[in-house]
């Protein structure tokens, strides 16, 4: 490892997020809520110090911090809904994502006229202006949301906008993509976790320390089975806790266009969907953050796309340079010259 990528690091561990390590102080998207959504639903835990881990072409040259401890992800948890998606669409379960959702899983919310062209491809964009409650949250809680990648809203967090036709506004929303959960349980007739561990975190080779949870009170019953509706996030509790070198391996697998040691996990084809550029949100794919134009993060190549969840985590992916990373707890405000300082260290590396 050379003096740029460890400067790279230190970079990092010297700009951590202002979230307290502990969840009783000054932590969590759920504080910035105006009543009555500014509470937890959810278990949380206290997180560990910036930590990372930093694969080139399929090696890890190096981790920090503490890259075993599982920490909550946030919305990375989004990115990981969009690979159940695609493991669906690979199992022939969602043919075709610009089908309505109420096609295949009616009776969950998705029936009434504003609703019903709602598709999967527009949850997975974040373009779908569902309206509605997912276990008695409504979508209001999210509507004129800022988030630091996206434009400035034109409204006042939790006020009451008026909805578009589907497919026609952008807007980043965790219970409309907490609904996109409910419809994949519904679509796989399985707990979501179950499905993960089978279908990505096995093959990925994922150690057995990661949990995906719900809210406590998000449960419902399929086949005489009851289950727990997972969220795409912890903006009111639960989601997903896993480590950095297993999310590591789930970037170099994404990196490998779906595959793991010879064996597919995803289809080529449903990672490219994933990175094609929405319509209306050219800075937005499958679930993850694209850098199209360099206008996300103008230090590395167009190429490259993310994962993003708040506190802050990243899950960065590089294909052009073979590069996969991933960063906890760095501020979000240095993420751009951090991923540039160990975007020039793997160059001197590869010259």
């Amino acid at each position: 490892m050379n003096e740029t990528l460890k400067r790279a690091i230190q970079f990092s561990i010297d700009h951590e997020s202002k979230w307290d390590r502990n969840v009783d102080g000054n932590w969590g998207v759920h504080i910035n809520d105006p009543a009555p959504w500014n509470k937890l639903l959810g278990p949380v835990h206290d997180r560990g110090p910036v930590s990372g881990a930093i694969a080139l072409d399929g090696h890890v040259i190096t981790t920090w911090g503490e890259p075993d401890r599982a920490d909550l992800t946030f919305s990375i948890a989004k990115t990981y809904l969009a690979l159940l998606a695609g493991v669906a669409h690979d199992r022939g379960l969602l043919p075709d994502v610009d089908e309505p959702v109420r096609e295949r899983v009616p009776g969950i919310g998705f029936d009434d006229a504003h609703n019903a062209p709602v598709t999967w491809a527009q949850l997975l964009q974040q373009t779908s202006e569902w309206q509605g409650e997912f276990f008695g949250l409504s979508d209001q809680a999210d509507h004129y949301r800022a988030v630091t990648f996206g434009e400035p809203p034109a409204g006042k967090k939790g006020d009451l906008r008026p909805l578009q036709m589907p497919g026609t506004f952008w807007e980043y929303n965790d219970v409309r993509i907490n609904q996109l959960s409910l419809a994949l349980m519904h679509l796989f007739r399985r707990p979501l976790p179950e499905v993960f561990r089978e279908a990505i975190a096995e093959p990925c080779g994922m150690s057995d320390g990661w949990q995906w949870v719900g809210y406590d009170h998000a449960w419902t019953e399929i086949d005489g089975r009851r289950m727990q509706s997972v969220p795409g996030g912890t903006h009111w509790g639960g989601g997903m806790s896993v480590s950095a070198n297993d999310q590591l391996k789930i970037a170099r697998m994404l990196l490998d266009e779906g595959l793991v040691s010879g064996r597919r996990v995803l289809s080529r084809e449903w990672i490219e969907k994933m990175r094609t550029p929405c319509d209306i949100a050219p800075f937005y794919g499958f679930l993850v953050w694209l850098n199209t134009g360099r206008k996300m993060f103008p230090s590395v190549p167009e190429s490259s796309y993310f994962g993003v969840g708040a506190g802050s985590s990243f899950m960065w992916i590089e294909p052009s340079t073979r590069l996969a990373v991933i960063v906890r707890w760095l501020d979000s405000a240095f993420a751009g010259e951090f991923f540039g300082l160990v975007f020039d260290g793997v160059k001197r590396m590869t010259r």
